[in-house]
């Protein structure tokens, strides 16, 4: 297998997805959790049940994201992820595994309830880094690049209650968490991960802590030679949104992340939020949801296809990712590999269309054009 690098933003500002595809315009990704199949539902409620011992559901884990993996490659997508299928949500597989949060009860009815959590007295700053280990499984599976992602401090922090003057400061909870999940980021980095994903699906609901949540995100990222992706959405809990509206919540706190790319969804939103790229010069690489995740309409190409061309209005397309709006847990896994086709064949044409206007390129703007098309920056 190939090693996953290369993966970002060039000093140049070309979006290189290395390996496989070194320098591709509009590389598609996934944003991570993949279809959770009603098999796979079942007997995670058993293992709560205690029906399944935690060793054979880890080995049904590993079943799973093998195929996770292989449909994302027969799909034609460029960067893929392990479907986060080990994970029975977007808190619990963390909390359960960060030194100093208490979790009384660990049984649940249905494997996709939140845990009651808390903390008693502040998180110790050591502890033993769980995640590379997930990462190098699903390294040794593929020769594409691969996306790792987990969630931010501020999500996390919604799901802990605080006990004991623990944390007088509920921002202090947010930031040391983000110090735990900075030393997972170096763990993972050091086995090999080169594109990292920080999302925080709780943000939109906090707007008001937008400048906190960026505060906690440039300390998970410190010091961690990897891409950074930053991935905010309304959250999608049982395929709803938790909240709605715009992201002018974000900006311009989020202008001071140091991260390499902002994913967030557009597709069930619509694209008028592509204007806030433009009015406050976000600038780096935009991951643009184009496949709606709380539908199971599956979208044709061309409509695939014209969002991208209006995103490139307010993006140059070396500076655009393509990727559903949210991860596609709650999608039936046909569904899921059908809408994850229709993204692939949608950011195909677009790119055979910029591929083609450089090619009839005059000479003089050769060297402007070999700049857009990534050709200079592998």
């Amino acid at each position: 297998m190939t090693e996953n690098a290369g993966i970002g933003v060039s000093p140049g500002g070309t979006w290189c997805t290395g390996g496989r595809h070194p320098g591709r315009l509009l590389p598609t990704t996934v944003v991570g959790s993949y279809s959770v199949p009603e098999w796979l539902e079942r007997l995670k409620t058993e293992h709560y049940q205690r029906r399944i011992s935690a060793a054979h559901l880890a080995e049904i884990h590993e079943v799973a994201i093998k195929a996770a993996v292989k449909d994302q490659e027969r799909a034609g997508i460029d960067i893929v992820s392990d479907g986060e299928l080990r994970r029975d949500n977007d808190i619990d597989y963390f909390l359960a595994r960060i030194p100093g949060v208490h979790i009384a009860q660990r049984a649940k009815s249905d494997y996709y309830d939140y845990y009651d959590a808390a903390v008693t007295a502040p998180l110790p700053e050591d502890g033993e880094p769980f995640l590379a280990s997930d990462f190098a499984f699903t390294r040794a599976l593929t020769d594409r690049p691969v996306k790792f992602s987990f969630t931010g401090p501020f999500s996390l922090s919604r799901r802990i209650a605080v006990a004991n003057g623990a944390y007088r400061d509920p921002a202090d909870l947010v930031r040391a968490l983000a110090r735990r999940l900075n030393a997972e980021a170096r763990s993972l980095a050091a086995a090999g991960a080169r594109f990292l994903q920080i999302d925080e699906p709780f943000l939109a609901g906090y707007p008001e802590q937008a400048e906190l949540a960026v505060e906690a995100v440039n300390i998970v990222t410190e010091g961690v030679p990897a891409t950074w992706a930053l991935h905010v959405c309304y959250g999608n809990r049982y395929a709803r949104p938790s909240w709605e509206g715009h992201y002018d919540f974000l900006f311009p706190a989020v202008l001071g992340a140091r991260v390499d790319q902002l994913v967030l969804e557009f597709a069930r939103k619509g694209l008028d939020d592509l204007r806030l790229i433009r009015e406050y010069g976000w600038p780096s690489a935009l991951g643009l949801g184009v496949v709606d995740v709380k539908s199971s309409a599956v979208e044709a190409p061309e409509l695939v296809a014209a969002r991208i061309r209006r995103a490139l209005e307010y993006v140059d397309p070396a500076q655009l990712v393509v990727n559903p709006d949210c991860g596609l847990r709650h999608l039936a896994p046909e569904v899921a590999r059908q809408k994850l086709r229709a993204m692939v064949a949608g950011a195909a044409m677009v790119r055979s269309e910029l591929n083609s206007s450089i090619t009839h390129t005059s000479p003089a703007s050769g060297e402007r054009d070999s700049q857009t098309s990534g050709d200079t920056h592998g």
